[in-house]
C-alpha cells in the first residue's frame, strides 16, 4: 500500500522575472539534495532498527507502537503538505527529516519479508527508473498535466484497492495493484519533476518561499521514489 499521498498541486507563485531561469539548476539541486538526505536518513533509520534488538522489540513487538508510528507518519506528511506555505523553511525541513526517520523505522519490516540482495537490486532498478523519468520531466516541452491527472486518479485507485486487499488478502489483486502502482509512480515522477522545473522559473530559490518550495518538492519526489521502490519490490523481490 502506498505510504502517503504526495502533496499536489504545487503552489504557483507569481513569476519574478525572465532571468529566474538561471536559478533553475540551483533550485533543483536543493530539491534533490533534500530528497537524497531524506532517503539516506530513511535507510539509516531502517538499518538501525533492524540491527538494534531493543528498538526492534519496542516497535515490532507491540502493534500499538507500530501503528502509532504509521499514523504519526500520515499526520506529519498531511500536515506538512498543508502547512508548508506557512511554516518557516527551517521548521518545514525539520518536519521532513522527522518524517523520513519515522518512515525508515516502519520500512525496516521489508528486511524480514525480502532478501537483502533483492532489496539492493530492486533499489538500483527503482533508482534508474526514477532518474530516467526525472530527466524526461526536465527535458520535455510538454506540460504533462494530462499525465499528472491520469496518474493521480490511478493513485486513488491503487490506495482503495490496497485497502480492500488488506481484508481480501488476494495474491492476484496484490499483483495487479503493484503493476498499476509502478505505472502510476513512474508517471508521477515525470509530472512532479516537470512541475518543479516550472516552480524554479517562478520563485527566487534563495528566498524563504523558494526554500519552502524546495522542501515541498523534495517531499513529493521522495514519496514518488519510495512508493515506486516498494511496488517494484513486491513484484520482483525474493521473499524469505
Amino acid at each position: 500500500m502506498p505510504t502517503e499521498l504526495p502533496p499536489r498541486p504545487f503552489d504557483s507563485p507569481r513569476p519574478i522575472s525572465p532571468s529566474a531561469s538561471i536559478a533553475v539548476p540551483g533550485f533543483l539541486a536543493r530539491v534533490y539534495g533534500w530528497m537524497a538526505t531524506g532517503l539516506l536518513l530513511t535507510a539509516g533509520a531502517a538499518l538501525f532498527t533492524v540491527s538494534n534488538e531493543t528498538v526492534l522489540r519496542a516497535v515490532y513487538g507491540n502493534r500499538l507502537v507500530f501503528y502509532g508510528l504509521l499514523f504519526a507518519e500520515l499526520g506529519l506528511v498531511v500536515w506538512l503538505s498543508g502547512m508548508v506555505g506557512k511554516l518557516s523553511s527551517a521548521a518545514a525541513s525539520a518536519v521532513f527529516l522527522l518524517y523520513s526517520a519515522l518512515n525508515g523505522v516502519t520500512l525496516a519490516s521489508i528486511f524480514f519479508a525480502f532478501t537483502a540482495g533483492s532489496i539492493a537490486s530492486t533499489f538500483l532498478v527503482a533508482a534508474g527508473t526514477f532518474a530516467a523519468m526525472s530527466v524526461y520531466g526536465l527535458t520535455t516541452h510538454r506540460t504533462l498535466d494530462g499525465l499528472g491527472s491520469f496518474a493521480f486518479m490511478g493513485l486513488i485507485g491503487v490506495i482503495i484497492a490496497s485497502v480492500v486487499n488488506l481484508f481480501m488478502k488476494s495474491d492476484m489483486l496484490g499483483f495487479v495493484v503493484s503493476c498499476v502502482g509502478v505505472i502510476v509512480f513512474v508517471g508521477l515522477t515525470a509530472y512532479d519533476t516537470r512541475k518543479l522545473k516550472v516552480m524554479a522559473l517562478a520563485v527566487d530559490g534563495g528566498s524563504e518561499e523558494g526554500k519552502r518550495g524546495a522542501i515541498s518538492g523534495a517531499l513529493a519526489l521522495y514519496l514518488d521514489f519510495i512508493n515506486l521502490f516498494l511496488m517494484m519490490l513486491r513484484l520482483f523481490g525474493n521473499r524469505r
